[in-house]
């Protein structure tokens, strides 16, 4: 999360834990170098879905009730949603215990990735940043966000 503004949204640390589930669930290189290979300091799917819905409750309402919070604007909020609805409906039909090879085998995952990058990538460009850097390890995230 190097050099992120955290600082310029009201509620940032909600802002990079959004930033960093999408950054993950965007990057199919990262997810066999990771997820699939199970690389240490970097969780697991579920792990990034509640990163992404945990303190929002994305997975109950739209992103739109965050703008000016979270997300800057309506267009950060609506690529949000959809790639929270995509990935829900995978974590759905696998189950949140699944190994990441059936998310990563999921018929739908390719279009749940095109969405989280998507996303990724507007949130990414928002707080200046290089939306094609790897996905740093959860302990950078953990230290970002500590109070």
């Amino acid at each position: 999360m190097g050099g992120m503004p955290l600082n310029d949204m009201p509620w940032w640390r909600w802002r990079a834990n959004v930033r960093s589930a999408l950054h993950m669930l965007s990057d199919p290189v990262f997810q066999q170098e990771c997820w699939v290979a199970g690389r240490e300091g970097y969780g697991d799917v579920t792990d990034a879905v509640y990163r992404l819905v945990e303190d929002t409750w994305l997975d109950n309402w739209s992103a739109e009730k965050y703008v000016g919070t979270v997300f800057r604007d309506s267009g950060e909020a609506a690529l949000v949603d959809v790639a929270v609805l995509r990935v829900l409906r995978i974590m759905h039909q696998v189950g949140a215990d699944a190994p990441a090879s059936a998310y990563l085998g999921h018929h739908g995952w390719p279009e749940a990735v095109r969405a989280a990058r998507e996303a990724h990538v507007r949130l990414a460009v928002g707080d200046g940043h290089d939306p094609d850097a790897p996905p740093p390890p959860l302990a950078v995230l953990e230290l970002a966000t500590r109070y």
